[in-house]
């Protein structure tokens, strides 16, 4: 079981997230787990880190989970609602109300801990209690790692498959539970 504490982002903590996911984006596997980079990511001011752990922390279209192990920050999961007719992070059209998940990440340290697991669990939770009927995501067709951990958790492939610029991404969904 994991020795890391997991919950919802709060309003202040708008460097701790800026640094989390500059770690993310330069992980080894980041160019086929990540749809930005490194330095997409540092060139971002702190108005948008404020305004998007705001959202993150407080919406009901939004939600982040960290998990923090001590006083380190271990790993992150957000869950985006989009509605019927939005488009979806790949700028695919929405056909039905559902919660999206992005910007999984554990810290090589603290993979295999069920830190992921339990991150997948929060954001579930909330996205149950905002009305979504489970959890989509997509993942690189070549990020096995990613693949094999989302099945574990009761993730299946829909069969939905787009060619975007880091490569084919193929759509998973877990139901509620």
């Amino acid at each position: 079981m994991t020795d890391a504490a997991v919950r919802r982002v709060r309003v202040h903590e708008w460097r701790e997230v800026r640094e989390l996911r500059i770690r993310a984006v330069s992980d080894p596997a980041a160019s086929i787990a990540f749809l930005t980079t490194r330095e997409q990511e540092l060139a971002r001011d702190d108005a948008h880190w404020q305004s998007r752990v705001a959202d993150a922390a407080l919406g009901q279209n939004a939600a982040q989970f960290v998990s923090i192990a001590g006083e380190r920050w271990v790993g992150s999961a957000t869950v985006l609602v989009r509605d019927a007719g939005a488009t979806d992070a790949l700028g695919r059209p929405v056909a039905a109300p559902r919660a999206e998940l992005v910007g999984v990440f554990v810290d090589a340290d603290h993979r295999g801990r069920g830190v992921l697991d339990e991150l997948v669990a929060a954001a579930s939770v909330w996205a149950q209690a905002v009305g979504a009927d489970g959890l989509t995501l997509d993942v690189h067709i070549d990020n096995a790692r990613a693949q094999a951990a989302y099945r574990r958790l009761g993730f299946i492939a829909t069969g939905l498959a787009l060619d975007t610029d880091v490569g084919r991404e193929i759509q998973m969904h877990r139901p509620s539970q």
